[in-house]
């Protein structure tokens, strides 16, 4: 776009969440901060090529960086009586967009939007609303407006079933009651970027949500160290409700303790970190939790990564596939034994998984993992796909003992946990500056995001890139039940 005012449906949709984002986009572009996956792109270009072949064959309007050469491709095309076309694009009065299907209806077109998400978001809506207003105003004539979407409850067996794969959902009648808002929305925003001082706008949810804001940091820079933001798990929506009432600092909430009902563990970790108070430990009911547990422990932690479109037999869109794990096995005297799979990459690791996993756990074993639930669920799941493996499977998780339980309960209590119980926070309080135990002195994986998308993304690599990759995939993952090793000691 040559021009700050000129609007792409995408630009459009940024002002509607914020217009403070577009003045930003063109004013200040290096106080953004990258917060996109380039997982999420990915998953969009791969869902949005497929989606082409549902209604059959189709024509496509190449890019290119000259909008009017793709607008003109498009005309072209559709005088040549196409029955879809992918990337149709239009431009009329600076505003631009390139619809992902568009799809003849008699002697008229419908718009088809593609999203690699489950469900219809509002701002969907919105971005649907700008296609139709601006193909209207370019003089077509648009009979309907669909938003195509994936099934989640769609599950692969054998070749891939687009119509089935896909869903697809009619919102002519909420995009058309939207016509004269979108164009009163066009003028607000264009008129909002065209100031050349920086435009004063407040933080609020549209921070946050639909999507995440790049300038969110920039923009909150006045905010104290410690802010109503910084409570564990508070809603974003009361935390903006409270900091627009003038509630904002640390002190601010204590002195509105009472109205706000503040929790005991929001004021514990206010109070933990005003007075930088020394860790709180509640030694009988960690001892009783340590009852619990017997030797050998068998430290067990998954990874596990999504296909928006399932590759494999019994898989659904989004559905956590496990494909690697570490087990540290503890003796009573200490001593340690590691244990570990990874799935070899672009094949369905789960079989092969369940069948080492079965191996080295014993049936009566206690299992830890931090935060048993996921595992829980992860073995459940594979219960339920190897019913001949089920049983000791399930064994593996009714022996599971949760090593977050101490931490959720707030019976160790440290200023560092900032009010979280994520072994993430958890594991620096109690090793504060260890090497060995930093997550950040790890080459290449260094979170269980990077760790899904490494895996996921292998079979594009060389193989001496694969093994560079499957060597720091171990590392990683290798951390996490160590970790649960220090944390239980």
């Amino acid at each position: 776009m040559s021009n700050i005012t000129d609007l792409s449906k995408s630009r459009y949709c940024k002002g509607i969440q914020c217009p403070k984002m577009l003045w930003l986009d063109a004013y200040k572009p290096q106080e953004a901060e990258d917060i996109l996956p380039e997982s999420v792109l990915e998953n969009g270009t791969l869902v949005g090529d497929l989606a082409r072949s549902y209604f059959g064959g189709y024509s496509l309007v190449g890019f290119s960086f000259n909008k009017s050469e793709m607008v003109n491709k498009t005309n072209e095309i559709m005088q040549t009586g196409a029955e879809n076309i992918a990337e149709a694009a239009f431009e009329h009065d600076g505003l631009y967009c390139a619809v992902d299907i568009l799809h003849r209806n008699g002697d008229g077109w419908d718009i088809v939007e593609v999203k690699s998400s489950t469900e219809i978001q509002p701002i969907y809506i919105e971005d649907m609303a700008f296609q139709y207003y601006l193909l209207t105003l370019c003089g077509l004539d648009i009979k309907n407006v669909y938003n195509m979407h994936l099934n989640n409850s769609y599950v692969r067996h054998g070749e891939l079933e687009l119509q089935k794969l896909f869903a697809l959902e009619d919102c002519t009648e909420k995009v058309r009651e939207k016509f004269n808002e979108v164009e009163s929305n066009i003028s607000a925003i264009r008129s909002y970027v065209s100031v050349p001082y920086e435009p004063p706008r407040d933080i609020d949810t549209y921070c946050v949500k639909p999507y995440k804001c790049a300038y969110r940091k920039y923009c909150g820079r006045h905010l104290p160290e410690h802010s109503i933001f910084d409570l564990a798990g508070i809603q974003a929506r009361t935390a903006y409700k409270r900091y627009h009432s003038g509630i904002i600092s640390y002190e601010d909430v204590l002195a509105n303790a009472k109205e706000l009902k503040l929790s005991d563990k929001h004021s514990r970790q206010i109070e933990f970190t005003l007075n930088d108070l020394p860790d709180e430990v509640n030694a009988e009911k960690i001892r009783a939790f340590l009852g619990t547990l017997t030797y050998p422990v068998y430290h067990l932690d998954f990874e596990t990564y999504q296909q928006p479109v399932p590759q494999f037999d019994d898989v659904s869109p989004f559905q956590q596939i496990p494909f690697q794990y570490s087990l540290h096995i503890e003796q009573q005297d200490g001593s340690l034994e590691h244990k570990e799979f990874l799935g070899k990459e672009g094949t369905d690791p789960r079989r092969a998984l369940a069948e080492q996993l079965v191996r080295d756990i014993p049936t009566g074993a206690c299992s830890l993992a931090f935060n048993m639930s996921f595992e829980r669920t992860v073995i459940k799941n594979l219960a339920e796909l190897f019913p001949d493996l089920s049983e000791q499977l399930l064994d593996i998780r009714e022996n599971m003992h949760d090593l977050m339980i101490p931490f959720k309960d707030q019976d160790y209590y440290s200023k560092a946990m900032q009010g979280s119980y994520s072994i993430k926070y958890v594991l620096p309080a109690l090793y504060p500056n260890d090497p060995e135990l930093d997550y950040h002195n790890l080459d290449g994986v260094h979170n269980g995001s990077e760790a899904s998308a490494a895996f996921a993304e292998m079979p594009s690599h060389t193989p001496e890139e694969i093994a560079e990759i499957r060597k720091n995939l171990l590392k990683y993952c290798g951390l996490d039940t160590y970790a649960m090793v220090k944390v239980l000691r």
